[in-house]
């Protein structure tokens, strides 16, 4: 690549190895479930990649944890606004590993983000609220496409 194009980062889909640097960062997940009533439903919130797939950890009230219970179907998005605008969209079934509880599966998970997404002050966020009950999703992907850097894929090109 010309040094005149390096803004444009890294072209085309993302290796294992990238996929792995990018989630290393603290990019935030943004749901997609079906509400009660049909509509699609979308929340940011944090992740944790393992065990091949998506761990998320709604509060008991979340809204969407009972949407997700009714009807499995969930779709990622996780992505960048600024340059190498890297994203991984992710087709998957979600499902509750545990309802609602304190000091469950979900616990040593939270820390985990807590100290991912708020670094030394994630301690100070999580420790207060551990009295509070929190669900336990994991989504199994079924379908994952990726990409990065700013260029169009050939596909949507008409030469």
């Amino acid at each position: 690549m010309a040094d005149r194009e390096a803004w444009r980062g890294k072209i085309g889909p993302m290796s294992d190895d990238d996929i792995a640097e990018f989630f290393a960062g603290n990019p935030v997940c943004k749901l997609g479930c079906l509400d009660a009533e049909g509509w699609p439903y979308v929340v940011p919130c944090w992740f944790e990649y393992s065990d091949g797939g998506y761990y998320i950890i709604p509060r008991e009230r979340s809204a969407w944890a009972r949407f997700v219970q009714r009807d499995g179907r969930v779709f990622l998005c996780i992505d960048e606004s600024n340059p190498p605008q890297r994203r991984v969209l992710v087709k998957g079934i979600a499902r509750i590993v545990e309802e609602p509880n304190v000091g469950g599966k979900w616990v040593e998970i939270a820390r985990r983000m807590s100290l991912r997404y708020l670094g030394e002050h994630g301690p100070d966020y999580l420790e207060p609220t551990m009295t509070e009950p929190r669900w336990l999703v994991f989504v199994t992907p079924l379908e994952t496409t990726t990409w990065q850097g700013v260029d169009w894929h050939r596909r949507y090109k008409h030469q």
